[in-house]
């Protein structure tokens, strides 16, 4: 069967388990707006593909994702009505109903957007070296695309607070202890590591694993849906502040931003 093609996102199959990579790798495999919209459309092939009971999401090269492509900011600056909120809701959304287990496999950095969709996935391995974090707000950004939701959920409100607030990044032993993540182990073990849980998956009863982890989700749906539209539109405000601004031209001019508070 021939797989369908994404922008920016690179698929294969081994037998029932669906491999995903993020595939800009000169880039640290971060977002635009093509590989925004596609990785919705990705998961939701997963979600009705009848060959498909496992899907493993990571990244090609050294990071899993550093997030959103400072070229995307600057677009979205220069075109504010063109800040896509939708496509960010439908990326968390889709995993949220996607009846598959999803597993993360952080083979390196998982940035802002990327770790809010690696944080999403069902279960989650990170190589020993990768670091996990939520850089938002040092691109004078709100963290409205889904991290706002999902870190009070696995590290509670104050730590979530503590790491939103200041974008530090965690290396993944940290966020293994501390709830953020699964496992953390070391580079070499992570594809047999994965190989070894998607095939304790699929020697399981499949259709009570989709229908608990639905189960799961409903939770975590409301607390989405009460969420999200509010966090990207403080993001959206935040496209439009001056500190925003700043932090991107910063980015490409390679040097620290100086923010205003505004």
């Amino acid at each position: 069967m021939t797989l369908p093609q994404f922008d920016n996102i690179s698929i294969r199959r081994d037998g029932s388990i669906l491999y995903a990579s993020f595939n800009r790798p000169a880039y640290l495999n971060a977002f635009n707006r093509q590989m925004e919209q596609a990785f919705g459309q990705m998961i939701d092939y997963v979600a009705h593909d009848d060959s498909t009971n496992i899907l493993v999401l990571s990244g090609e090269g050294r990071a899993f994702s550093a997030g959103a492509d400072f070229e995307f900011m600057q677009e979205n600056i220069d075109h504010p009505e063109r800040f896509n909120i939708t496509s960010a809701k439908r990326a968390i959304f889709s995993m949220l109903d996607c009846p598959k287990p999803i597993i993360a496999k952080i083979n390196g950095d998982a940035i802002g957007l990327g770790a809010t969709l690696a944080l999403f996935c069902d279960i989650s391995f990170a190589a020993d070296s990768a670091r996990i974090g939520d850089p938002h707000v040092r691109a004078g950004f709100v963290a409205g695309d889904g991290g706002a939701v999902i870190w009070p959920q696995l590290i509670g409100y104050a730590r979530a607070k503590e790491y939103l607030l200041t974008g530090t990044l965690i290396q993944a032993a940290d966020a293994a202890r501390m709830g953020l993540i699964n496992y953390s182990v070391p580079a070499e073990e992570l594809d047999a590591r994965v190989a070894e849980f998607a095939g304790k998956l699929l020697n399981g009863a499949m259709m009570a694993i989709r229908w608990t982890k639905m189960s799961i989700n409903i939770g975590l749906k409301q607390i989405a849906t009460a969420t999200m539209d509010a966090s990207m539109a403080y993001e959206a405000l935040s496209n439009l502040s001056l500190d925003h601004r700043e932090a991107v031209a910063a980015f490409r001019e390679k040097r620290k931003p100086i923010f205003v508070g505004k």
